[in-house]
């Protein structure tokens, strides 16, 4: 059971949202742990334009609050050595690379989207990774150490939980990770965090620490301060964590994942704090999966896709609607040839309702799309310069949630 109080000492921080990877390899010219996302897929292809140079994350307590110093010792390796007479540990090639790209509105070809890390699962092609990796994709590229680059699909996701669960195409004899049993993490235990920091690829980082806290609740925002994510239960690490070790594995002293990191600070050196998601509830999310168990939390396979950048309504663009209030998403771009496009939509314009429920909040307009896949239609109401419209979209495949 999660515990709401706030442990002392712990104010709000300056962190990335732990629903968004790390930046793409960096350009010639770039200068830090910071990624421009273009148009962001709701799912429903609401893409919207998001320039992620850092976020506040706030945190509230659990029952074990004690904080141990981080021990600061990052460098370019694989698992740690496991403890004698351990046999369960985690090989090289197991931490894999994740590389995401996506196809703008409006845009030719496909656009660099995120970085992140991922696990082997299975030896043929299961890789787990944080939701928040992949979300906005419409392409997945795993690169394993050893065995080069494939591209993936994603099979299930849980959103709410941060979990996403991947497939490479045509792999076999994949080294797998060992997962440990993450009830048996305390405060104070030494942990390594392996991950693809900053997102440049090549060996995977190790950072060393300890657990400071579990059962911890997080609540990560997004720069903008219009969207967050509360995650519950997650264990607290002193250690250093950047940008594009989401996805990452935490790892006990015999080299088994207890953990997959999915929060830390914006800071290019990191401030020895991380959290992750424990393995457990990970892995109890990916059986789910598997046995093809959706849920309102846990969607399977494609998910529907409307073609439009969407973002909140603003009094300017209201007004030149003439409209006398801000309800609804602005739509701010469709794509040629979309659903959206097929029905007449076009930018600007103001989506007021989907399928006779009012969508006042990016959330709801996602939500509203997430529980379809293509074929299934829904009728949206919208107006523009032109009046109000109301139209039945037949969604197609688009990006991953």
């Amino acid at each position: 059971m999660n515990d709401d109080r706030k442990p002392a000492g712990s104010e709000p921080w300056t962190g990335y949202h732990a629903g968004m990877p790390a930046p793409p390899p960096a350009q010639p010219e770039g200068g830090g742990p910071h990624r421009a996302r273009g148009w962001i897929a709701l799912l429903v292809a609401m893409l919207v334009s998001l320039a992620l140079v850092g976020t506040l994350l706030a945190f509230t307590g659990g029952p074990q609050t004690a904080a141990p110093p981080a021990i600061p010792s990052t460098g370019a390796i694989v698992p740690p050595s496991p403890s004698s007479g351990s046999t369960a540990t985690s090989p090289v090639g197991t931490i894999v690379d994740i590389n995401t790209s996506q196809q703008a509105v409006g845009a030719d070809g496909l656009r660099p989207l995120g970085a992140g890390t991922g696990m082997v699962l299975t030896a043929d092609g299961e890789i787990l990774t944080n939701n928040h990796v992949v979300e906005g994709a419409s392409s997945i590229q795993v690169t394993i150490p050893g065995h080069g680059s494939s591209t993936a699909t994603v099979v299930g996701v849980d959103p709410t939980d941060d979990v996403a669960l991947l497939r490479l195409n045509s792999s076999s004899g994949l080294p797998t990770v060992a997962v440990g049993d993450s009830s048996t993490v305390r405060v104070g235990d030494p942990i390594t965090a392996i991950g693809n920091a900053f997102g440049r690829g090549g060996q995977p980082t190790a950072t060393t620490g300890t657990v400071a806290a579990v059962h911890r609740s997080i609540t990560a925002r997004d720069p903008s301060g219009t969207s967050s994510e509360r995650l519950n239960d997650v264990i607290q690490i002193a250690a250093d964590v950047h940008p594009g070790d989401s996805g990452g594995a935490l790892l006990n002293v015999q080299g088994q994942v207890v953990g997959i990191i999915t929060a830390g600070p914006s800071q290019s050196s990191g401030n020895g704090t991380g959290f992750a998601i424990p393995i457990n509830a990970a892995i109890g999310i990916v059986n789910e999966i598997r046995a093809g168990h959706g849920s309102s939390t846990i969607l399977l396979g494609e998910r529907g896709f409307m073609g439009v950048a969407v973002q909140p309504v603003d009094p300017a663009t209201a007004a030149q609607l003439g409209l006398t209030d801000t309800a609804g998403i602005l739509v701010a771009g469709v794509q040629p040839g979309s659903p959206a496009a097929k029905v007449g939509m076009t930018a600007p314009a103001v989506i007021r309702t989907i399928d006779g429920q009012a969508v006042n909040t990016l959330d709801e307009l996602g939500a509203a799309i997430h529980s379809k896949v293509p074929g299934e239609q829904i009728q949206v109401t919208w107006i523009d310069q032109q009046g109000e419209h109301t139209a039945t979209v037949t969604l197609v495949a688009g990006p991953a949630v």
